[in-house]
């Protein structure tokens, strides 16, 4: 396929996912998809991606993609830019915050004969923990250190 048309794909893939039209989204991948996920410690095949597409389809309603870049390699496309959404469902155990959110996003997706072969996936997932409220706690090792200069400040100050 031509490059304008790997990357036509690619955005019709990612407009199919905002538009709530998840059996079209689907359609685009190939039978042999695989997805590289920041955070997740194996590669995802096309069932296990369609499950996590849609916990987030379902926890984040009104997304869209907006892309800053595009950048068209032979059979891969780069998209870079912001992902905002509602935060209307219940995500990983945190239920709905009714928040918006905005993060940034980067994809490397692969393709072969019209199909998505590949995929690549970096979000903001800091970011978004933050705009959802979550907090976290230092752990063990860092909690000594932070207790030490938080005493050490408020000694100074009385001093």
């Amino acid at each position: 396929m031509s490059r304008e048309l790997n990357k036509d794909l690619i955005l019709q893939f990612y407009k199919a996912f905002d538009d709530r039209k998840m059996d079209e989204a689907l359609e685009l991948l190939a039978p042999n998809f695989v997805a590289h996920m920041a955070g997740m410690p194996a590669p995802l095949n096309g069932e296990e991606f369609k499950e996590f597409g849609l916990s987030f389809y379902l926890a984040f309603s009104e997304g869209q993609h907006s892309f800053d870049r595009v950048i068209v390699s032979e059979d891969q496309v780069v998209t870079c830019g912001t992902f905002t959404a509602l935060h209307s469902g219940s995500f990983q155990g945190l239920p709905p915050t009714e928040k918006r959110i905005s993060l940034a996003v980067m994809h490397i997706d692969r393709l072969a004969d019209g199909k998505i072969v590949e995929h690549w996936g970096q979000g903001d997932a800091l970011g978004l923990m933050q705009q959802l409220g979550i907090v976290f706690l230092p752990g063990p090792k860092l909690l000594p250190h932070i207790l030490k200069n938080i005493v050490a400040k408020v000694l100074t100050s009385k001093g």
